[in-house]
């Protein structure tokens, strides 16, 4: 039963990010357990699980992101198009798997420089070329037309939901292949997450998304397939519509039904 609920995952020349036998640490206490997953190329994967279940800390695992926490250490594999991450320049790394967290968190500054932050830091981009990069990479994330007269204000003028969109436009500036989403609405009303909804359908043309969610209702919408993750350990992953439909565990079926989490 365990490995038909894990489903038949991605056949490699399709995953964009392949990970095996993936185990994490906090110091001595283990917080991932043997985590195997194929990501699709160019489609949207969603994480459910309740708090604490290790979703998050394995989404971090995936930038390499989890290594800005002291004491921790990680065994396993993780290949980003075949290619060990552990082994690339971390700056590499993160440019090509850009990360947007839970709540937004745009710089101190406007939002003209906050887009254009790392195009400047990773490749000295100037001039009409800077600017049309900035204004591509807010049309990429919907908001060119809500701020385009706002580029020179500071970013902590916009609203919620566009703190969070300009965030995204800020990672998709510098053109990652991968973007992960922390829970990226779940401080935002209805309205702006259905902005970010669309935006993420929009975006998996050219991008691959990783989205941790706690909304049910969200990871059906929006995704193609669908991880479980339950005190550490990936209990099932499957097309979203045969997890949510037909559950290969019980303890999916009990989540995903609203009797514990």
């Amino acid at each position: 039963m365990e490995d038909e609920a894990l489903g038949k995952p991605p056949q490699a020349r399709s995953a964009k990010i392949q990970v095996s036998h993936l185990d994490f640490y906090y110091g001595s206490v283990q917080a991932l357990y043997n985590v195997s997953l194929a990501v699709p190329q160019n489609q949207i994967t969603a994480l459910i699980g309740p708090s604490g279940c290790g979703k998050s800390t394995f989404l971090r695992t995936l930038n390499r992101m989890s290594e800005t926490v002291r004491h921790t250490s990680v065994e396993g594999e993780i290949l980003l198009d075949g290619e060990n991450i552990f082994s690339v320049d971390l700056v590499a790394l993160r440019r090509r798997v850009g990360m947007v967290f839970q709540r937004p968190n745009p710089f101190p500054k406007t939002v003209f420089d906050n887009v254009a932050y790392g195009l400047r830091v990773n490749g000295g981009t100037r001039g009409a070329a800077l600017a049309d990069a900035v204004e591509a990479s807010l049309r990429r994330a919907a908001l060119w037309d809500e701020i385009k007269d706002k580029l020179h204000k500071s970013a902590y003028a916009l609203s919620g939901g566009q703190q969070q969109r300009l965030c995204i436009a800020r990672a998709l500036a510098v053109n990652p292949e991968v973007l992960l989403l922390d829970e990226p609405c779940s401080a935002l009303d209805p309205i702006s997450t259905a902005k970010i909804e669309e935006l993420m359908f929009t975006l998996q043309e050219n991008c691959t998304l990783v989205i941790v969610t706690h909304s049910m209702q969200q990871a059906a919408r929006v995704s193609s397939h669908t991880g479980f993750f339950l005190l550490g350990r990936l209990l099932e992953f499957n097309e979203t519509n045969i997890l949510f439909k037909r559950p290969g565990r019980k303890e999916t079926e009990d989540y995903i039904t609203g009797r514990f989490g």
